[in-house]
């Protein structure tokens, strides 16, 4: 793997805003409302070298605009270029969000992870499916990049949730409000995307049944309503209309999360697929149900 070039210089601020090599940067008015995390405020420099010219908008979406980030929340970044990303960029930018982002699943410095996704405009605009992301950065990437990997082009389901629920959430850091970018993703994609994903995220059950089992809630929760809600906030809504059993192995993994502790939901693996097995039934229900 070639050496990975040193990282961007942080982020300055005065009284007109946020600069990076004296470039002004103009701020959503919502975003005086929200305690920006350190994490993205030290991640924005990094994109706003890195990507230079091509970048069209940066946004803060996920919990930290929502119902507010739990103890192992990440940080959620969502940047729009309007070129393709050459390797070099790819590997500068690992570099540099390597060096802010807090590792998983605990930080020295307790810093909380970065997850960063970076589209380009006209992926936006003509919003194939599934959605076509030109780079993600996340911790549970960084041994593989760490190793040689470079990140590269995908077209996943889960991107297409993302955007549409950072559609609705996002706060622009720079650039224009994220409904002047693309519309609205229509439910039957929505609907499509979680379909999509559900097989995959079943058999990835074993060594990760926490975020399995609260993934399962909130997708159950967004076909049954059309929100997008916490991970908390969907398993304390299925909880009650799941049997008694399901409903304690969930409240378990609800809080090993809100607690930031560890669980023994490895060691309950009956369980834990009995409870996987009827949410993930509920959810083939509701996608039936038009």
């Amino acid at each position: 793997m070639a050496r990975l070039p040193k990282a961007a210089v942080p982020l300055t601020q005065n009284r007109r805003g946020l600069t990076f090599n004296d470039d002004p940067l103009r701020m959503d008015a919502r975003i005086e409302k929200l305690n920006i995390p350190p994490e993205a405020m030290n991640a924005l420099p990094i994109l706003m070298h890195r990507l230079g010219s091509s970048l069209r908008a940066v946004y803060l979406h996920g919990s930290a605009v929502g119902e507010g980030l739990r103890k192992r929340s990440d940080v959620d970044l969502l940047a729009v270029v309007g070129d393709s990303l050459p390797a070099s960029v790819r590997m500068a930018l690992w570099a540099d969000l390597m060096a802010v982002s807090g590792l998983y699943p605990s930080d020295p410095m307790g810093r909380r992870p970065l997850e960063v996704v970076i589209v380009r405009l006209a992926d936006l605009e003509r919003m194939p499916y599934p959605a076509r992301f030109e780079f993600v950065y996340g911790e549970w990437l960084r041994a593989a990049v760490e190793g040689g990997a470079v990140s590269q082009v995908e077209a996943n389901p889960e991107f297409t949730l993302l955007l549409a629920q950072a559609r609705r959430e996002a706060v622009s850091l720079v650039g224009p409000n994220i409904a002047d970018l693309y519309p609205d993703i229509p439910s039957e994609v929505i609907r499509r995307a979680i379909g999509d994903l559900l097989p995959e995220l079943l058999r990835s059950v074993e060594g990760d049944e926490r975020n399995v089992l609260l993934t399962l809630a909130r997708m159950w929760r967004t076909l049954a309503t059309g929100q997008f809600v916490s991970k908390d906030s969907a398993a304390d809504w299925a909880g009650p209309q799941l049997s008694e059993q399901a409903a304690a192995i969930l409240a378990l993994a609800r809080d090993a999360y809100l607690g930031g502790g560890d669980d023994d939901l490895h060691l309950r693996r009956t369980e834990v697929w009995k409870t996987t097995e009827e949410i993930s039934e509920r959810i083939l229900a509701s996608l039936r149900h038009v």
